[in-house]
């Protein structure tokens, strides 16, 4: 059965019009004040003297395919319809500079090609630390209470002493590079614990048909302060092909591992990663200390990288020993707030807002 939609991909829309509607006769001595005529819908005879003929369909394709679409809008024009191809369109010649910007058919902002924002340029919202708070950061301690509480702890003391026994960490001088390499290894491993558990509230909301209460956007800000402390680091140093090699099976074990326990028991995972950050503040209490007092004073007067200077919106002389202050209170802060959610309900209210 042809229907009116296949009619006017033919060119039978006004043709339609053309078909005469039955009549409606009215008995002598009725009186009609109104009528309402229901709109009849032609049959396969009265509308096959009307199907376009093929000249016509061929017509209309051509007209298509020159961009003359009548009712129907040209994609590349629609508001919402960017894609790349949108973006080759335009042409390399027109680019004299590597910050040249160009003005794409149909969309309200200006493109620049050639042109690479740097890092952390575009972030979350996350806390900026005043003077005071960087240094009045102190070393504390949750007591476990329960076998999950116990559990996580004795958990995450086994990896600290692991991780400082295969890297002699406290044998020999604390040089910069051990610094380094400790740093840029621990936040590929401190960067996955908010992005899981950001993706499984996520997808449950959407299974469940739920809200989340607001904690995903925290997660997904720890996740990501996570990773920036990474990115500074490796302004200092680029690890080796090796070291990367064991970045990529530490990872893989521990997003599996963590991905199951949430699952599990979302509780156990945050006072994991409560308690992993309460070492990540001795960690860097540590550090501080031996820039202060010990092998690491060049890191007093050592320019901080414009990264870091740019994320933490640090003073333009802040040295490295500002980023290792602002680093430290990230980890007290993410601390607090999952030491905060393990005692919450999943479906307590998130009492952080985002960037707090």
């Amino acid at each position: 059965m042809l229907t009116t939609r296949m009619l006017v991909r033919c060119g039978t829309e006004n043709a339609l019009k053309n078909i005469a509607t039955p009549t409606v006769k009215v008995k002598p001595g009725f009186v009609v004040n109104h009528l309402y005529q229901a709109p009849v819908r032609p049959n396969l005879y009265s509308v096959r003297n009307y199907v376009a003929t093929k000249e016509e369909v061929e017509e209309h394709v051509k007209q298509y395919k020159e961009g003359k679409f009548g009712k129907i809008p040209d994609p590349g024009h629609l508001e919402h319809f960017k894609t790349s191809e949108a973006l080759k369109s335009v042409s390399s010649t027109t680019v004299a500079t590597a910050t040249t910007k160009v003005k794409v058919a149909g969309s309200t902002a200006d493109v620049s090609t050639g042109y690479h924002p740097p890092v952390g340029t575009h972030a979350l919202p996350h806390p900026i630390w005043s003077k005071d708070e960087l240094n009045n950061v102190e070393i504390t301690h949750k007591p476990p209470e329960g076998f999950v509480d116990k559990m996580a702890f004795y958990s995450v003391k086994l990896m600290r002493k692991s991780f400082d026994l295969l890297t002699l960490f406290n044998f020999g001088e604390r040089t910069e590079r051990k610094w380094v390499l400790r740093i840029c290894f621990l936040e590929t491993v401190a960067g996955v614990p908010g992005m899981v558990a950001a993706m499984t509230r996520h997808l449950h909301s959407l299974r469940r048909l739920e809200r989340d209460h607001g904690w995903i956007h925290t997660l997904l800000e720890e996740a990501e302060n996570e990773r920036m402390h990474l990115m500074t680091a490796l302004q200092l140093r680029q690890p080796t092909w090796m070291f990367r090699g064991c970045v990529i099976g530490a990872q893989g074990i521990f997003v599996t591992f963590f991905s199951f326990a949430y699952l599990l028991s979302p509780r156990f995972c945050h006072r994991f990663v409560g308690y992993l950050e309460e070492e990540a503040v001795v960690t860097y209490s540590k550090c501080l200390k031996d820039i202060q007092d010990g092998p690491m004073k060049h890191w007093q007067t050592q320019e901080a990288p414009e990264l870091a200077i740019r994320y933490w919106k640090l003073d333009k002389n802040a040295t490295m020993l500002d980023v290792i202050l602002a680093i430290r209170a990230d980890e007290a802060h993410h601390r607090v707030v999952n030491h905060t959610l393990a005692s919450l309900k999943e479906d307590d209210y998130n009492p952080y807002k985002p960037g707090k």
